[in-house]
């Protein structure tokens, strides 16, 4: 049974926002109280959260179609409806989230941070929040825009400050389990670590994680044996340690050609040649295994390499080996950069970036993209007249309508507004004014209206005078 997975796909959707709704107050003595609908509620995002109790992303191998809940639509009374909750999925340290092309998306490294993968909808208002001084009652609501989806690859480097490479059965099962508390398995024969091992070490002051990384083979780099699945892991580490294996039984190997081997699986992997090394040169329990480590040690200290003869089944010479690496985790902690503050940047729109984009497809459709119309199209119920003609007015605002004009469009062209697989297209009629202003003032019901004084009557003509309608963003915060 699977227990150990670094690498998953993840299908993830955010909750669709509630439906505004339209309704209108009514009493005893008072059937027309003026319109009442709530807004609905906004949909939940989907957040990944690093948790360092989370080792592994097994349960998304089993699971991987996560959905956040959606709001609730609005109703009379002016009552809002309920929000959906977030769906927060923890994920292990050292996570990178990568669309399905391999484009990093995040990189999640540290207690509590966190990525929204997918966004909920913004909930559509209702026709309390819709209604103004030249529109008092509408009879339409705003729909809820659908949550977001995303289709991503969850893959875990380790987060650790020293690695143990080697081929096989060199014995870094056997070092870490002596240097730390961790108790991986350790056997005979040859790759027995299947999983990254992570070990914790204390050397004076200084404490510092270990990780023993399941063993190469050359051809590593391009997947040959396990190499390619864990090599990824070696990635955040400060400091490799080559264990060599001195006591060996193959005739073909010995510790300075399986190094060689190893250093080129590593610079074929890339990233790698500017972390500091030292040699662990293993099992000099053994009687040959101790002539040879004093055989080829004066050659690989002579490659500038710092090597340590070492036996982790007896026990020796691990104080020394362990100081070494505090010493060389230490000065990789004080070379990094210090982490600054977090910073907001704000990037504002260019004066003249209109918010859409209106271009002439091949077959003479003309295709109108942009984050406002597309989110107005689908908060349209097109089934009421006055929702379309709301959208009509708003569309116009924004400036399409003039922008279709210039781009050479006449009368009953096709307009596309969204994406090619998801857009809504009509056939384009051009009018001097759009919507509210040819067909008197859309939403004006005068059963609300009671006698007013002349001054007050003068006051609410100048109001609607000077008065614009706000765009959607402004009847709400989000």
């Amino acid at each position: 049974m699977t227990t150990f997975v670094d690498r998953v796909e993840l299908h993830v959707a955010a909750g669709s926002g509630g439906h505004g709704c339209a309704s209108v107050h009514r009493e005893k003595f008072k059937p027309l109280g003026g319109p009442d609908g709530g807004n609905g509620g906004r949909g939940g995002d989907v957040i990944l959260v690093v948790d360092q109790s989370v080792t592994t992303l097994l349960d998304y191998h089993h699971s991987p179609h996560r959905k956040a809940t959606s709001g609730r639509p609005g109703e009379g009374g002016n009552r809002s409806g309920k929000d959906g909750q977030d769906l927060i999925l923890p994920v292990p340290d050292g996570t990178v989230v990568q669309d399905k092309d391999g484009n990093v998306l995040a990189d999640l490294v540290g207690q509590g941070t966190t990525y929204i993968a997918a966004e909920g909808g913004r909930g559509g208002l209702g026709n309390a929040a819709l209604s103004s001084a030249r529109r008092k009652a509408p009879g339409f609501a705003l729909l809820g825009v659908p949550g977001g989806t995303q289709d991503i690859v969850l893959e875990l480097k380790t987060v650790a400050d020293v690695a143990l490479v080697g081929y096989p059965s060199a014995g870094k099962s056997s070092l870490i389990s002596v240097l730390s508390a961790a108790k991986p398995k350790i056997a005979d024969y040859p790759f027995t670590t299947l999983v990254p091992n992570l070990g914790v070490v204390t050397a004076g002051s200084t404490v510092y994680t270990i990780a023993d990384v399941p063993g190469l083979i050359p051809g590593a780099s391009q997947g040959k044996g396990l190499g390619l699945e864990f090599l990824r892991h070696v990635e955040r580490c400060e400091v490799l340690v080559h264990v060599l294996d001195t006591a060996t039984l193959e005739s073909d190997r010995d510790p300075v050609s399986d190094l060689d081997i190893i250093e080129e699986e590593l610079n074929q992997y890339g990233g790698l040649g500017n972390r500091p090394r030292l040699v662990v040169l293993n099992k000099i329990d053994v009687p040959d295994g101790r002539d040879l480590a004093e055989m080829v040690r004066p050659d690989l200290e002579a490659r500038g390499y710092q090597v340590f003869a070492i036996s982790a089944v007896a026990h020796m010479g691990l104080k020394e080996l362990s100081f070494a690496l505090a010493e060389l985790v230490a000065q990789a902690r004080a070379a990094k950069p210090k982490e600054e503050a977090t910073r907001i940047v704000i990037r504002p729109k260019a004066v003249d970036d209109a918010g859409f984009t209106v271009t002439r497809e091949d077959d003479g459709l003309y295709r109108v993209r942009g984050e406002k119309p597309e989110r107005w199209v689908r908060q349209t119920d097109f089934s009421n007249d006055e929702a379309v003609g709301y959208l009509a007015d708003r569309l116009a605002r924004l400036g399409i309508e003039a922008s279709l004009m210039k781009a050479g469009a006449r009368t009953g062209d096709g307009v596309a507004i969204g994406p090619e697989e998801n857009a809504v297209v009509f056939d384009w009629e051009p009018t001097v004014m759009a919507g509210a202003e040819m067909l008197g003032r859309r939403g004006e019901d005068h059963r609300f209206d009671a006698p007013r004084p002349a001054s007050q009557r003068r006051r609410d003509k100048q109001a609607e005078r000077d008065e614009s309608d706000q765009e959607y963003d402004d009847f709400k915060p989000f």
